[in-house]
């Protein structure tokens, strides 16, 4: 643990040093001094987000001017995922960013003061057409979670909401969670794993996992709906400071989110279009793809019961409060 808490503020004092990307976070506090329609100057805000699917709406929401009319100039940053994510929003080169629940649960039980402000991407709460699923190889032996007690399972990160879901949906099957042996796999090689017999079982996210399906794999779990049919998997944050201190700032910024989320959901071909021009994925893939759901609201029971399973897992060393870390 002490290793983990060393690494996340080591991280957060090189960001400092060298902030991430060509932008720099925004200096002002309160709202700019004209929006779009009155043709004033924008503030600069900072978004740390991850070139994947889930981060449509931010993308459609720019391109429609929800964050201009707002009166804010979006300067979206890439990264390769939470590890530089948390510390670029602690160093502050970020003013805001994506990650998922448990990569904000974790810093925050670590003792990182943050918050989210919106929420990001959630389940389809649909079995088998959800955006991600354990998979196995054809003629696998694995028929269900239950099966997986024993088994070498691969997930993209160890200790986070990969690991941390299975565990659980094992367990609610009626397996044994502690049994199995988690092995870290990059999503665009978990195809390959399996057909290579690395690993029994893969956890898999779109739009990998409908290569993997393509390729004769079969979902044994969908396992963020096995879970809770309402998880939300991811949103974003920033620190308590910047809630505090630039309260109008990140008011302006929930509500362009909010109706980026809601314009994405109720716009799935713009969607699509959209991914390709901030990831490599192609036009054929893009269209069977099975989207998340984009929804405003987070669902506080399946918060709780994501958070409850990391602490009984041990990636927390408790149970987070929804209160302290949602809206």
């Amino acid at each position: 643990m002490k290793r983990r808490i060393i690494t996340v503020l080591a991280a957060a004092s090189v960001l400092a040093l060298s902030a991430c990307g060509s932008g720099s976070p925004s200096s002002t506090g309160g709202s700019a001094s004209g929006g779009a329609a009155g043709g004033g100057d924008l503030t600069k805000v900072s978004v740390g987000v991850i070139p994947i699917v889930d981060c449509a709406p931010i993308y459609l929401g720019s391109k429609q001017g929800f964050f201009k009319d707002e009166g804010i100039q979006l300067d979206i940053q890439t990264a390769t995922g939470g590890a530089a994510i948390v510390p670029g929003v602690v160093s502050g080169s970020f003013d805001f960013a994506f990650s998922n629940l448990i990569s904000v649960m974790v810093a925050k039980d670590k003792g990182l003061d943050l918050k989210f402000v919106a929420n990001g991407a959630s389940t389809t709460g649909e079995k088998g057409k959800d955006i991600g699923g354990v998979v196995v190889p054809a003629g696998s032996s694995i028929t269900s979670a239950k099966d997986l007690a024993g088994k070498t399972v691969s997930v993209n990160n160890l200790s986070n909401i990969g690991d941390t879901t299975v565990k659980s949906v094992i367990e609610k099957a009626g397996g044994d969670p502690a049994s199995v042996k988690f092995v870290e796999v990059a999503f665009p090689d978990a195809p390959a794993a399996l057909a290579n017999k690395r690993v029994d079982a893969a956890w898999i996210l779109e739009p990998f996992l409908s290569k993997a399906v393509a390729d004769g794999g079969k979902v044994v779990s969908s396992n963020f709906v096995d879970m809770s049919p309402e998880l939300d998997i991811a949103g974003y944050f920033t620190k308590a400071d910047t809630i505090k201190n630039k309260a109008e700032l990140t008011q302006k910024f929930t509500r362009a989110m909010n109706k980026s989320l809601e314009y994405a959901q109720t716009h799935p071909q713009e969607v699509r279009d959209i991914v390709g021009t901030y990831t490599k994925i192609d036009e054929a893939t893009r269209a069977k793809m099975v989207l998340p759901r984009y929804r405003v609201e987070f669902n506080k029971d399946a918060f709780k019961t994501l958070g409850d399973a990391a602490a009984k897992y041990g990636t927390l060393s408790k149970a987070p409060n929804a209160g302290d870390l949602l809206p």
